[in-house]
């Protein structure tokens, strides 16, 4: 399908491709992997420490885009692979259930990685340049409606298609044909390639004092957020009596994420970006470490509703941030700080399957998710102190 004439274009059609884009590159092609792991586990063989580590592959695909990301300064190019990214994704999603081959896996993980770094970065650079140019507020919570409504429809649909008794591999199959309804407006509705950006001085520019905390905090984001979005399903499953309910814990996710975009805006016009950050920080070390302090599904599904309802916000205002700070280039600006986030995502999967299969338990995991999350926050303050 030809993409829409980009003079005519409206904002609703680029917010609406846009987040489109987000549930194929990320809500399918990498979020579909959670309420499908322990299937794969029970019935694919895999076991904890590998499932970690194709989480980990994933965030190592993730962070190759984000360095080309940064690298690439042509409008044109930065367009361009974000167009790719979206057939790729439903390529990469069907892959993944045509065999049973831990390296094919692994190469389905890693281009998928790819993908979700053409929407998160790349998209979203687009659509806030687009929304600049525009006049309109250059705000990209409407466009991250796109990653609860990602959690939303792989939980539904690992539920639906487990109830109707489909394996682990028809499954992703199945989700490659639900992405097609996505792909359509997606492609139609991409925002056109920028024009290129006027040489200028780096006045306006974030200090590099500025930028470390920010990478710094970055970083501890994106530990919480992955050790959540990779193993939600897994730790209520893993609960006494629970087995049976996670899914619902990963739906209640995507209920939680989708709304919130609307509530974090709102609150960083009262408190100023990085005062809304902290406050997101806080909430979800309390969503952490519900899990821990107290057994049984009340508990492992508030820990998941405040996930959910933060981890949104906080990828949210910290992009669209650095993206104002960086009116010429934002999708690169965005790009470097995420640099810092795949790091997190490459490493704590990993780490944490192995500290689960020697002990037997989250806990341990939770709760060092829990006190890097704080030492985020610590940098958060810090940025909040500098009088620049």
């Amino acid at each position: 399908m030809p993409a829409a004439d980009p003079s005519r274009l409206h904002a609703w059609q680029v917010l609406l491709g846009g987040i489109c884009a987000l549930v194929l590159t990320i809500g399918l092609a990498r979020f579909a992997y959670t309420p499908l792991l322990p299937q794969m586990h029970a019935q694919a063989g895999l076991g904890v420490a590998d499932g970690g580590l194709l989480a980990s592959i994933n965030y190592a695909g993730y962070m190759s885009g984000a360095l080309l990301a940064a690298w690439i300064e042509s409008p044109v190019w930065r367009q361009r692979l974000y167009s790719w990214g979206l057939p790729l994704a439903l390529a990469v999603t069907a892959l993944m259930g045509w065999s049973s081959s831990f390296g094919v896996w692994a190469a389905s993980r890693y281009v998928g990685g790819l993908c979700g770094a053409a929407g998160m970065l790349l998209g979203s650079g687009l659509v806030q340049g687009w929304l600049i140019r525009s006049g309109r507020r250059p705000e990209l919570g409407i466009y991250f409606i796109g990653l609860g409504l990602g959690i939303v429809v792989s939980a539904l649909g690992a539920m639906g298609m487990t109830g109707l008794e489909l394996g682990w591999a028809a499954q992703w199959q199945g989700f490659a044909l639900l992405g097609l309804a996505f792909v359509i407006p997606a492609w139609a509705w991409r925002p056109p390639a920028p024009p290129p950006a006027a040489k200028s001085s780096s006045a306006g520019s974030p200090s590099a004092r500025w930028m470390a905390l920010m990478v710094a905090a970055y970083f501890c984001a994106g530990w919480g957020f992955v050790i959540n979005a990779t193993f939600t399903v897994a730790i209520v499953e893993k609960q006494p009596l629970l087995a049976g309910q996670g899914p619902w814990a990963w739906l209640l996710v995507g209920l939680a994420a989708t709304p919130a975009v609307f509530v974090w805006d709102r609150i960083a016009r009262r408190t100023g970006d990085v005062g809304a950050l902290l406050i997101a920080f806080g909430v979800q070390i309390v969503g952490v470490l519900l899990p821990v302090l107290a057994d049984g599904l009340t508990a492992a599904l508030a820990g998941a509703l405040l996930y959910g309802a933060t981890f949104i916000g906080i990828v949210s205002l910290t992009l669209a941030l650095v993206g104002r700070r960086s009116p010429a280039n934002p999708g690169k600006a965005m790009a470097r700080l995420t640099l810092s986030y795949g790091v997190a995502q490459i490493s704590a999967p990993a780490l944490t399957g192995r500290m689960v299969e020697a002990s037997g338990s989250f806990d341990a995991a939770l709760w060092l998710t829990a006190g890097v999350m704080a030492v985020g926050m610590a940098c958060l303050l810090a940025v909040l102190r500098d009088p620049r």
